[in-house]
């Protein structure tokens, strides 16, 4: 199976020759083309004889030329290919100074989740799967559009963006296993951490769908932060609707145009409150919520009418476990404290 960075150029430059050679084994692993340099000025003799790198990894404090100073020369001489800066700088004023030169993004040593990384270097390799704002004009049909015209690249990042098995977010252990059919289309998770406090996740069916399915697993992954973050960033410190979601995605994708039916579950959890909201369009699930089950109302999937009509569950829970399945698939997960809380 192809990786996830296969046939990607991309240029690490660090002095800290562990720190480097850790960084750029973890991209080879990816299927990137990597080449390392510990200074700017190194990096910049890589670059004139011949090396032209899609995406750059940059320290800003180096030896010979900066990070600051190499991000400056690049805007000017390489303006196209995005520079993500690698620091362990705690001044704002860093921080500021790279971005106001050009630098993309920044990421703070240490780096103790990798999947950030893979995730971030996709964002800025497929720009037009993930960029910023993709909701801003409330419209799909241009990203629809776009996914339908790069089908191998789709099949290729869907399996690359599944969440890792176990992480922590939002100072919980996020635990789920998958048990599939593995000859056909099934269940697609995917959980996201809004907050220091807030996680929310979903669960997609692409078996009723297999000729769009994996477009719309696709389609469903580039959008989610941004619709999600609209209604969990502006409820006024009262929890979020999941069912106002639902509807939303349900009115986004029919003013779109875009064909077949979408079952869909989405869960939200607070990790200080510890409140859980599950809501459900097409997909069986069930919560265990302490000491008891709760059967979630199935619901019908988006698509099928122009408003969803779906209930939603709202409990209170410190451990979390939900079970969610199709015809040819479960999904477990569950949501345990993690070292910090109490």
């Amino acid at each position: 199976m192809k990786q996830a960075l296969d046939g990607k150029r991309l240029l690490v430059i660090d002095d800290d020759p562990a720190f480097n050679m850790a960084l750029s084994s973890y991209l080879r692993l990816l299927g990137a083309t990597v080449l390392s340099a510990g200074d700017g000025a190194r990096a910049w003799e890589c670059i004139e004889q011949g090396f032209q790198p899609e995406l750059i990894f940059c320290d800003l404090n180096m030896p010979v030329m900066t990070g600051a100073e190499f991000i400056a020369r690049s805007q000017s001489d390489l303006p196209a290919i995005p520079v993500i800066v690698i620091s362990a700088t705690q001044k704002m004023s860093d921080i500021d100074e790279v971005l106001r030169l050009g630098a993309k993004d920044v990421l703070l040593k240490p780096l103790n989740r990798l999947e950030e990384v893979k995730k971030l270097c996709l964002s800025h390799l497929y720009p037009s799967f993930f960029s910023p704002g993709v909701l801003e004009n409330n419209d799909l049909s241009g990203i629809w559009a776009q996914l339908q015209h790069n089908v191998d690249d789709v099949l290729r990042l869907l399996k690359q963006l599944n969440p890792p098995p176990s992480q922590v977010l939002a100072n919980y252990q996020i635990r789920y296993a998958q048990l599939s059919d593995s000859c056909r289309a099934g269940l697609v998770f995917d959980v996201a951490e809004f907050s220091d406090n807030e996680v929310a996740f979903y669960c997609l069916d692409i078996s009723q769908n297999t000729g769009n399915g994996p477009l719309m697993a696709m389609l469903i992954r580039v959008i989610f932060n941004d619709l999600l973050k609209r209604y969990i960033h502006n409820h006024h410190r009262k929890l979020p609707s999941m069912t106002a979601i639902l509807n939303k995605l349900n009115r986004l994708l029919q003013d779109a145009g875009i064909p077949g039916q979408l079952p869909l579950l989405l869960g939200y959890y607070h990790t200080r409150r510890k409140s859980v909201l599950l809501s459900s369009a097409g997909i069986s699930a069930e919560l265990r919520s302490d000491n008891h089950v709760i059967r979630v109302n199935r619901g019908i999937p988006l698509g099928t009418l122009s408003s969803v009509y779906s209930s939603q569950i709202s409990e209170f829970s410190r451990h979390l476990q939900c079970r969610i399945w199709n015809s040819s698939s479960q999904i477990k997960l569950s949501l345990t404290p993690g070292p910090h809380q109490g």
